[in-house]
């Protein structure tokens, strides 16, 4: 049974402040329409600009995920991001009137918390899941990081962290399915050491930190006035060094919550793949970065698979949806220049044609007759003709029409195609006809190989009567 895609029922607003900013922000979770997927609106800017939630438009990850498009950026947009995929969503628009999600308590709960509120409404459309269909490796060998993602029909993640850090030591997390995020992830906190707080400090990096939204880790000596400095910048009586060897301004809510909290960022940033996913991640000192380039090759991953989903097998003898007197009823092409024999299938978007390529072709007398190869610009003139009978599909009187081929581009040959073989044609359209124009990209096949391909850019014309047209 398909998923269906899901929305939520109605806008919820949270508001807080950016860590880095400090600026206060306002960010509602809004309904979207199906295969709109995740998106950030930036409604404090002119034309309140759109950033699509993508991997491929993330710009900074110094201190959290940054994303950009159409001039606007959002920060710190992964703990949001993780709170959707853990609610498992597809469609929501995400409005902020600011440059940075704000950072509540340093977790996804808070987000996990109005999204429930409103509840979910089922969609139409099926959801596109990508399933892993190999190991899918990264590395960075300076850093000692490690991720992979493996094959598995769900969701799962196991992290693992060692900063070298005698307090926080090497440390482990895991969930075994998604459904989990809420109860073993979603709260969290994000965590530094202290080492680190003091340069944001120092370098005016963190003007929305009040030490309520995030484990510090200390991971130095510490005296007694650099405390009562930290005190004092954070508006606090007193702070001291917990038994656990980090400040007690929180109690830990797990012991290897610093590892959970990684996970999550890992589910965030990996949800800027666009599409739900099903593996079995596992990874080795994680961070944004590294995040993010794994990400990217996922996305690669998925692109060349959806390039193989298009390169269907097709039975060629089964019955066709067109044979070859119903194609001459739609193109004006006769022997010995109609190069389709069968259409097997025909939508709005796409065509597939098949070609029969036979030692009785007229042109085999005089193309190479000793060593006989099926001639590339009659492939393309084929494969136009498949294209030709999609473009005259779209009229409601086809024999009054002709196509005329504009241009032809990025034409490549693959493989020789010889007597008796079978070319499969499949053209789909790159974007949806206009004023009679249609773009396409065609593919040929011999089997699962393909042995030629080329985009086109075609005409309709109507004449004036169908003997013309013939």
């Amino acid at each position: 049974m398909n998923v269906k895609q899901r929305t939520i029922k109605s806008e919820i607003s949270v508001q807080g402040v950016g860590l880095h900013t400090g600026a206060n922000v306002t960010l509602t979770f809004c309904p979207a329409p199906e295969n709109h997927g995740f998106k950030f609106q930036r409604i404090d800017l002119p034309g309140e600009p759109i950033i699509d939630a993508d991997c491929d438009n993330v710009t900074d990850t110094a201190r959290g995920t940054t994303i950009s498009q159409n001039g606007a950026s959002v920060s710190t947009v992964e703990h949001v991001m993780a709170s959707l995929v853990g609610m498992d969503l597809d469609n929501v628009l995400i409005k902020v009137d600011g440059p940075e999600t704000p950072i509540m308590d340093g977790s996804s709960i808070k987000f996990i918390e109005v999204l429930e509120e409103v509840g979910a409404a089922l969609q139409n459309a099926d959801r596109e899941y990508f399933t892993i269909p190999h190991n899918i490796t990264y590395t960075e060998p300076e850093r000692s990081v490690e991720i992979v993602a493996m094959p598995l029909d769900d969701y799962r993640f196991t992290c693992m962290i060692d900063y070298n850090s005698p307090v926080l030591g090497s440390q482990h997390a895991g969930i075994t399915t998604i459904s989990e995020f809420k109860k073993e992830i979603a709260s969290c906190r994000t965590f530094c050491f202290l080492h680190e707080l003091e340069y944001q400090l120092q370098h005016n990096l963190i003007k929305g930190g009040d030490l309520n939204n995030a484990i510090v880790i200390v991971d130095k000596e510490v005296t007694k006035a650099e405390l009562q400095h930290l005190a004092k910048i954070f508006n606090r009586e007193e702070i001291d060094v917990a038994p656990q060897g980090i400040l007690n301004n929180m109690e830990l809510r797990y012991q290897n919550e610093p590892a959970r909290h990684k996970l999550l960022d890992m589910i965030g940033d990996l949800a800027l793949v666009g599409v739900h996913l099903k593996g079995h991640i596992m990874a080795a000192r994680p961070g944004h970065a590294a995040n993010v380039a794994f990400a990217k090759k996922i996305k690669a991953a998925i692109k060349k698979e959806k390039g193989k989903k298009k390169i269907n097998t097709y039975d060629v003898n089964a019955k066709p949806l067109y044979d070859v007197v119903d194609i001459m009823n739609i193109l004006p092409h006769r022997q010995p220049f109609l190069f389709v024999d069968k259409v097997l299938e025909l939508t709005k978007t796409h065509v597939v044609g098949v070609k029969n390529v036979t030692m009785n072709e007229e042109f085999f007398k005089g193309h190479f007759p000793s060593a006989p190869v099926f001639p590339g610009v009659i492939q393309i003139e084929a494969m136009a003709q498949t294209g030709g009978i999609l473009v005259l599909s779209t009229v409601a009187d086809p024999e009054n029409y002709l196509t005329y081929f504009l241009k032809i581009d990025n034409v490549r040959f693959r493989s020789q195609v010889l007597p008796g073989d079978t070319i499969v044609f499949r053209c789909d359209l790159m974007e949806p006809i206009r004023r009679g124009i249609a773009q396409m990209k065609g593919i040929g096949m011999v089997g699962e190989k393909i042995v030629v391909e080329a985009e086109m850019m075609a005409q309709i014309v109507k004449v004036k009567d169908s003997e013309t047209a013939k």
